[in-house]
């Protein structure tokens, strides 16, 4: 039986769609070389599963093709057949042409009518792909959860700029795997790319009207075609291929693919937006609808595609097996992914869509990663997904920020974050690496941002500063903005390491958003969604900051890949080493004693230090000082050796404590590390001093 979409065959192509209430539908074949001339029109035989197929002989790939669907227009009843509109195919695996939004958008005549005009000469037109590619001897890294390190990246952003990219590469799949990318993504110690969405995607028609487009891409409307203006190459089998090749060269640098993936609404909109694929197929097959079959908007997109509902589960899934199958990408990170696990207006952990995951044999294989929240009903789920998925820690980015802005009371918390947040995952039997632990992400302020400004700055957006969350925890260190003042300058950098420290230092996968490890600054947007510019764009130039920075990052991910006892995959639980004298983790105050709860509640509390047993190894020391002022820490008894300590520009000395030294000066706003190595003859070392 045909597959959905455009299969070839020996002798031709076989197409196939879904429809359960169109009365019928036809393929439309356009010409090659000028797309708005129709040459064929086949009209298809519906089977008995709503599919309605047919063939055409002598097609290869390249062919250019949509469909009309006739049926009854009745938006009343949430029906939207409109023979006039041309619709993308939803499996087409690559399109050609760039839409005209306003011919786009005309669906209703002005007196609501059914809207007659054709509009084959603006629509996208779905391309017939062949899928055989050279991988080569490619194979998926299969990177453990443990060992995991992402880098959220735009395709566009992240080589735009880049001096040693060639211009015609700058900005696409094939900047990405230059060989000075790669060679910057491998010195930086990741071991994973997190791209934002590459799904074919439009720009949504207000932002057109200021002059400005969808940078992000988070509104997607072909769930298997990769998003042609990232591409080099204009030809659109040249770039599905292109986007194949980056995935192999990024393999063979040993770094997975992770693709941001947005199935939770389309481009489509709400019922005033446009007819384009889904909506003027099967409306109701595809979105969920209220009594009176209005679309809900469980996303803040004007629609919610409904999981649920089996051809859209279908269609989700089908596209999840593709970008694993045919495009070789090593996992998923669903944007508002509890949409995908509702019944309606309630949120289920054994929703269809995850049981349908679970059980697949492909898909059970690959990374899993959930943006835990939506904004309908009961909709933040932070520590509600079923295993095996991972979970963006929103928590874990909210308790960090409070913690090093120096919030009362934040102490505790912070605590459990950095143990991997036991509380949300340790009691469904989850291990740390469930939570996937980000202090900033694309969506809101960079690292460097988040201590320069008190308050969003989004005028650029042009929606007045509305946009954008208003509760960022951040802290301008007493000057909004750029300043000149070196001892502000210098308090902001030690809160990006003492920030960057602590993610890494972490139980759970650290997550680290591009420019961060660069000092990017998008001087004070948190929702650069709309700027496709250089307040978006990597930035590549060499200051003495930025070269500081990123020297400091790169060695926080190679002080993680040394201790594994910051990648372990359970949770600490206060067990007792006898070989050790020591517990997998004990706390002490200021005085090297041990916290106790009530110390842990005491609202003013801004500093205490984790010791870390080792074993055979000896002991590593976290000191976490979010107070102003120096605090002299009594230490355990031992020789001592420094790893690195954010209060310094240059955080990695590599100095020995003097010999019999009893304490350490933990910095105001400060990560300290220490190592004590075990002796060649171990004996018991507790927290005797």
């Amino acid at each position: 039986m045909t597959a959905p979409g455009a299969t070839i065959c020996r002798e031709g192509v076989a197409f196939a769609v879904y429809s359960r209430a169109a009365h019928a539908v036809d393929l439309c074949v356009f010409d090659e070389h000028d797309p708005a001339r129709e040459k064929l029109r086949l009209r298809l035989e519906r089977g008995e599963d709503f599919f309605w197929r047919g063939f055409v002989p002598d097609l290869t790939a390249g062919a250019l093709y949509g469909f009309r669907a006739h049926g009854p227009w009745e938006p009343t009843h949430g029906h939207w057949f409109n023979p006039a509109k041309l619709l993308l195919d939803p499996y087409a695996k690559a399109v050609m042409g760039l839409p005209a939004w306003n011919s786009l958008m005309q669906n209703l005549a002005v007196d609501g009518s059914q809207d007659a005009r054709d509009n084959a000469h603006v629509a996208l037109k779905s391309v017939v792909i062949c899928d055989a590619f050279d991988w080569g001897d490619d194979a998926p890294p299969r990177t453990p959860w443990p060992d995991t390190v992402i880098y959220e990246a735009h395709v566009r952003g992240f080589t735009k700029m880049h001096p040693k990219v060639p211009k015609k590469f700058r900005g696409t799949y094939a900047g990405l795997v230059h060989p000075a990318a790669i060679t910057y993504l491998k010195e930086l110690g990741i071991t994973a790319v997190q791209l934002l969405p590459v799904h074919l995607h439009l720009n949504d028609g207000f932002l057109i009207a200021r002059g400005l487009t969808n940078y992000w891409g988070y509104n997607t409307l072909g769930f298997l075609a990769p998003h042609p203006e990232y591409a080099s190459a204009g030809d659109p089998q040249a770039q599905v291929d292109e986007f194949k090749t980056m995935v192999r060269e990024l393999h063979r640098a040993g770094i997975e693919v992770i693709l941001d993936v947005v199935y939770n609404h389309t481009a489509e909109g709400d019922e005033n937006g446009s007819l384009l694929s889904l909506r003027g197929l099967d409306n109701p097959g595809y979105y969920m609808l209220n009594h009176d079959a209005h679309t809900l908007n469980y996303t803040g997109c004007g629609n919610t595609v409904n999981a649920a509902a089996p051809p859209a589960l279908r269609l989700v899934l089908d596209s999840l097996r593709y970008w694993v199958q045919e495009m070789h990408v090593d996992g998923f990170r669903f944007d508002l992914a509890a949409t995908m696990g509702r019944r309606g207006p309630h949120f289920d952990p054994e929703a269809p869509f995850f049981q349908a995951i679970a059980n697949d044999p492909v898909l059970s294989r690959v990374k899993m990663i959930a943006e835990p929240w939506d904004l309908g009903p009961h909709g933040y789920q932070v520590g509600g997904f079923p295993p095996p998925w991972r979970e963006l820690n929103g928590r874990y980015r909210d308790r960090v920020r409070c913690f090093w802005r120096g919030d009362d009371a934040a102490s505790a918390s912070f605590a459990k974050r950095v143990c991997g947040s036991d509380e949300i995952f340790g009691s469904q039997g989850r291990p740390p690496h469930a939570g996937v632990n980000f202090i900033t992400s694309h969506d809101g302020f960079t690292l460097r941002d988040l201590w320069s400004y008190d308050h969003k700055h989004n005028e650029e957006n042009l929606e007045g500063s509305r946009d954008g969350d208003s509760q960022n925890h951040s802290w301008n260190c007493g000057i909004e903005g750029e300043t000149p003042n070196a001892e502000i300058k210098s308090m902001r950098r030690r809160l990006v390491r003492a920030s960057l420290a602590t993610m890494f230092c972490s139980l759970g996968v650290p997550f680290l958003t591009m420019g961060d490890e660069r000092w990017r600054t998008q001087k004070g947007n948190n929702n650069a969604y709309c700027q496709d510019s250089e307040l978006s764009w990597q930035d590549w130039s060499r200051s003495e900051e930025a070269s500081m920075i990123l020297e400091f990052t790169q060695r926080m991910t190679g002080f993680r890949r040394d201790y594994p006892e910051l990648r372990r995959s359970r949770h600490f639980t206060g067990a007792f080493n006898p070989f050790t004298g020591r517990r997998d983790i004990d706390w002490l105050d200021e005085l090297g004693e041990p916290m106790s709860h009530h110390k842990w509640h005491e609202p003013t509390r801004k500093f205490f230090a984790a010791l870390l047993d080792l074993g055979e190894r000896g002991a590593l020391m976290l000191i976490f000082n979010a107070t102003g002022n120096a605090i002299e820490l009594p230490l355990p008894k031992g020789e001592w050796k420094l790893k690195f300590d954010t209060s310094l520009d240059d955080s990695f000395p590599e100095l020995a404590q003097e010999p019999g030294c009893k304490s350490f000066v933990s910095a105001a706003r400060s990560v300290a590390c220490l190592l004590l190595e075990a002796e060649r003859e171990p004996h018991r070392v507790g927290l005797n001093k």
